[in-house]
Parts: C-alpha cells; sequence; structure tokens
C-alpha cells in the first residue's frame, strides 16, 4: 500500500508507460521493468511507447540501434510490452514523456514532438478516466525545456484533450504533474542512469514527494527534490549552458593561439598542472543538449527582455568551428600545392561524441557536405553508425571499418572513437601521403607525425 493519505498510484504496484524510446526513454523503460518485490513479482509493469513503428519492430526483436541496451538484455525482459498503438496507454498509471525538443531553423525551440505525446497522454488519460480507474494518474516530463514550459506549453493540452484538472489534494477527477529532467550521457557506460542522481518535481507538494519516491526505487545514486516545476526545468538547461561556455571558452583560446603558433592541447595541459583550472577541450559541439539547450533558455530570456549576450556569443563561437577547421584545411591544401580534383580526404568519426552512434547535430556532417563542395573526394569511416539510417539521412557514403590499401591527402580525426584510439604508428603512416597531413580535432594522432592540432 501507498504511504500517502490521498490516492495516488500504489507504489507496489502500478502500470508505468514511457513515451519516447530514444535515449532518454528506453534505458528508462529498462530500469524500471527489471525491478522485483520481495515475492519476486515485478514491482511495475511497463508499457514503452513510439510512433515509430520500425523502432518498436527493431526491439521486440531485440536491437536497440541507440547501443544503450545490448541485445541479451532486450531479449531477457518480460514484463515490458513495445508499442505504437496509443490504445496501450490507456492501461497506465503513470505517463512519462521523454520525447525529443530539438530547435527551429531560426534556433527556437521546436515543440511539435512535446503537443503530440502531451495529446497523445491526454486523450489516454479520458479514455482512463471512462474506464473509472480509482488512483489519480501521474504525467511527469522529461523533455528539455525552458523554465515554465512544462506547465506552459504542456499542461494547457493535457487538460484540454483530458477533460480533467490539475490535482489537488482531495480531488478525484484530476491526474498529478511533475517534471524529472534526463541526465543520461550517451555512450557512456560508467555513468548509466540508475548512476546518476536525479532531481525531480512536482505541480504541488502532495505530487512532488510521490514523483520523487517513485524515482528512488530506480536511482541508486538517489534523488533531489527540486522546489517547483520551474526550479528542477532551469537546473537542466543551466547544467548545458555552463558546458557549452566552458567549451566555447577553450575554443576561443584555441583560435587566438593558432595566430600564435602555439599548440593549444600543450598550453591545457600546463594550465591543469593547478588543481582549480577546469579540464575542458576544444573541439565541435553537438548532440541533443550542449549544442540546443542554450537556445531554449536564450529563447525565453530574450522574451523577458533580457538578451543574454554571454550565452549567445559563445554558441556562435561553438557553431562556428567546423567552418574555422575547413578554412584551415583547405589553406593547408592551397599551402602544399594539393590538386582538389586530384586529392583525396579521409574523415574518422562523424558521430557528435566517442563511442556512441549518435549523429544528432553533428558538425562533421555539416563538415563533409562543406568539403565536397570544392570537388575533392571524400571517404568516411564510422564504426559506431548504422549505416543504412546514416546514408538515407545524409545521402553522404559511409563504411564501418577502418581498412589501409589507400593513402590520403588529408586525414581527419573527427571522433576519438576506441576503434582509433587502437591505431597504431605504422598504420597511421600507412594512411597518409608523402605531401598530406593529418588534421586532429581530438588529440589521439601520435605527435612524431606532426598533426595539425585545435
Amino acid at each position: 500500500m501507498n504511504n500517502f493519505s490521498y490516492n495516488l498510484p500504489d507504489l507496489k504496484s502500478c502500470n508505468i508507460a514511457i513515451i519516447g524510446l530514444g535515449y532518454v526513454g528506453l534505458p528508462l523503460a529498462y530500469e524500471f521493468s527489471k525491478l522485483q518485490r520481495e515475492d519476486k513479482a515485478y514491482l511495475f509493469e511497463i508499457i514503452g511507447f513510439d510512433i515509430n513503428k520500425k523502432r518498436i519492430l527493431e526491439l521486440e526483436s531485440g536491437i536497440d540501434t541507440t547501443k544503450e541496451i545490448n541485445q541479451v538484455e532486450l531479449t531477457q525482459l518480460k514484463n515490458i510490452k513495445f508499442t505504437s498503438n496509443a490504445i496501450d496507454l490507456e492501461k497506465a498509471d503513470v505517463f512519462i514523456v521523454t520525447v525529443p525538443t530539438p530547435l527551429t531553423a531560426r534556433n527556437q525551440p521546436d515543440f511539435l514532438a512535446l503537443l503530440s505525446a502531451s495529446k497523445t497522454v491526454g486523450r489516454a488519460l479520458r479514455k482512463r478516466k471512462e474506464r473509472k480507474k480509482n488512483s489519480i494518474p501521474v504525467v511527469i516530463y522529461e523533455s528539455t525545456v525552458y523554465p515554465g514550459a512544462t506547465e506552459e506549453v504542456c499542461l494547457p493540452v493535457i487538460i484540454e484533450e483530458s477533460g480533467m484538472n490539475l490535482f489537488k489534494k482531495g480531488n478525484s477527477d484530476c491526474f498529478a504533474l511533475g517534471y524529472s529532467p534526463e541526465r543520461i550521457n550517451p555512450g557512456d557506460k560508467k555513468h548509466k542512469l540508475s548512476d546518476i542522481k536525479k532531481v525531480t518535481s512536482g505541480a504541488c507538494k502532495e505530487s512532488a514527494v510521490w514523483i520523487n519516491e517513485l524515482y528512488k526505487t530506480v536511482i541508486k545514486a538517489g534523488t533531489f527534490q527540486a522546489k517547483s516545476i520551474k526550479i528542477a526545468e532551469a537546473s537542466k538547461v543551466i547544467e548545458n549552458v555552463q558546458r557549452d561556455l566552458n567549451i566555447a571558452i577553450v575554443n576561443e583560446f584555441s583560435l587566438i593561439l593558432s595566430k600564435l603558433d602555439i599548440d593549444t592541447l600543450d598550453v591545457l595541459e600546463a594550465a591543469e598542472t593547478k588543481w582549480n583550472f577546469l579540464p575542458f577541450k576544444p573541439g565541435l559541439v553537438g548532440g541533443h543538449c550542449i549544442g540546443v539547450d542554450p537556445y531554449y533558455l536564450t529563447y525565453k530570456s530574450k522574451q523577458m527582455g533580457y538578451y543574454p549576450d554571454l550565452i549567445l556569443s559563445g554558441r556562435n563561437i561553438n557553431n562556428g568551428m567546423g567552418v574555422w577547421i575547413i578554412e584551415k584545411i583547405i589553406l593547408e591544401m592551397v599551402s602544399r600545392s594539393l590538386d582538389f580534383k586530384k586529392a583525396r580526404i579521409l574523415f574518422l568519426g562523424v558521430t557528435f561524441k566517442e563511442n556512441c552512434p549518435d549523429i544528432r547535430n553533428s558538425q562533421i556532417i555539416n563538415m563533409i557536405s562543406a568539403i565536397k563542395k570544392y570537388g575533392i573526394n571524400v571517404d568516411v569511416i564510422d564504426p559506431q553508425v548504422d549505416i543504412n539510417n546514416f546514408e538515407r539521412e545524409n545521402k553522404i557514403k559511409i563504411v564501418n571499418n577502418l581498412f589501409y590499401d589507400c593513402k590520403y591527402d588529408v586525414v581527419i580525426v573527427g571522433v576519438a572513437h576506441k576503434e582509433f584510439k587502437d591505431i597504431n604508428l605504422e598504420q597511421w603512416k600507412f594512411l597518409i601521403k608523402e605531401k598530406g597531413f593529418f588534421f586532429d580535432i581530438k588529440g589521439i594522432v601520435p605527435r612524431s607525425l606532426n598533426p595539425i592540432r585545435l
């Protein structure tokens, strides 16, 4: 039984629906699905919902293209139902929304997926209400948004679609609302979902406490109950704004030090000998968080009459790194009298970070397109990506395996995948022509080969 005097779902037996089965939703569904009571019965029944039917078929076959959950783990799941049929959501007591929140072409919040998911949840709540389920349903958002968006953008949609009101103690014809920002780090096998402390929140004290207790069941690292939904939303977005700015400043160091003919990584190695120097490295910023979340905060900030100069300046620096790198490569090719029409360039890696297949907002993909405009032949290798999906989405040929039957004028190391870090000195030498050069964005090419570095 619950330890609560109000009629929220039983924390020892309820149905949880996860809406969105990507990098965030699938690991969450997986962790909740494993929990068992003392009698070995499963604590929760899990409904994994995604509108992508292909994704559902893959998961049912034990295939996770995000590589967050392996095939053995997926096929061993006994109490999770993968579905793209919204009717299945009517059985749920708890709805956790984990859909993406991307940007429009003008770098403004794109809430289309979030609004669609909210409508789906609202309709499921209406049907659930018609079936006269006793407990008060709970809706929790994990998608990254600006402070206030959950209650200003999502809540009205749920109310309209469900015909229900927000939970108040003593009122049974309602639903509870909460927010718990995701902290998934794609490709990180050390810091997994249950190992990262979870921020939780609710629209009222009662729902906040219940939601916090729910996440405690699955998060070994513990939880932090924020004082409000807005605080929880803000905590998430500033986490990534801070990282974005820290990367921006070392990128600006790189722009300056390059003009002084000083290796930035050598400078950072010296500076890091001080205990409180932050160990950030220059490079490309992509992915679903760091390159996106700052724009959610700046959008809201400008709405409120404050122009966030520093945050947007950092964004401009990081967004411009790919163009700057291409310019340096082209100038170096010219200085070495390399014929663009005969030259061959090899890109090692296209994902936005090492050891994961995630290509969202990868600046390297834009760099490949830019290089091709010069008429230069390009080969692309990435051991992590799904070849068919990548080529269909980007119209760029790619292979998974590194080959040593071709030499290149330029080798661009864009991602520090393990497979690339394991390349030995002789193998590196074999890849490059006599007049060629390495452009090493990640600092993994042996220094004896005189790579150009950030």
